[in-house]
């Protein structure tokens, strides 16, 4: 018998743009494929309408791989929708687009990302648990499409990072950790998944 080696993907480094309408197409095949409670197109264009609000997309080889929509908060920035595409997955894409949000922290300001993780997306908690994400509360009934509790998880800039995210270009910014876990959560949660 033959054995044939499982091949491991090989890490792809992307560009990070603003999502701009003829993206959608490729944000929403994506967002169907990642989640069984995709949010649908108007949910899409009615969030992104609003002034604290944004999109970005991870693109490789003029194809959209990715993206993420987060909310920019006075204290924090929070990511409301992130999802990589299947054939994509466990090729660094994800991490890049994390170390992406740490890039717009300030320690005087927005100092934290947050993140609702539905409790059965165990693969999105060991994601953002990996980038250094800690879960600070349960919010209990979370969603109304079904009865399901969610996380919230946490990653905040400690002031002695700040120099390590400044001109370093590896995606993984030096290979460390570079957050700590939070301690508290005040904000209110939207619609979010890991």
């Amino acid at each position: 018998m033959t054995r044939v080696a499982e091949k491991t993907p090989r890490r792809c480094l992307v560009h990070i743009r603003w999502m701009i309408r003829r993206d959608m197409p490729e944000v929403l095949d994506i967002e169907n494929e990642a989640f069984e409670f995709p949010w649908p197109a108007e949910d899409f264009v009615r969030y992104l309408e609003k002034r604290s609000c944004t999109g970005t997309v991870a693109e490789h080889e003029d194809r959209v791989v990715g993206f993420m929509l987060y909310i920019l908060h006075k204290k924090c920035i929070h990511v409301s929708d992130f999802a990589v595409a299947e054939d994509y997955r466990h090729r660094g894409i994800g991490t890049q687009m994390v170390d992406e949000l740490i890039g717009k922290l300030d320690p005087r300001r927005r100092n934290r990302l947050l993140v609702q993780v539905r409790e059965r997306n165990l693969a999105a908690q060991l994601f953002f648990f990996k980038c250094g994400f800690r879960a600070i509360s349960v919010l209990h009934h979370a969603y109304d499409d079904v009865d399901e509790d969610a996380y919230i998880m946490s990653w905040r800039l400690r002031k002695a990072v700040v120099r390590k995210h400044i001109n370093i270009t590896s995606p993984r910014r030096a290979g460390g950790v570079t957050g700590r876990p939070d301690n508290g959560y005040s904000d209110e949660a939207s619609k979010a998944e890991g």
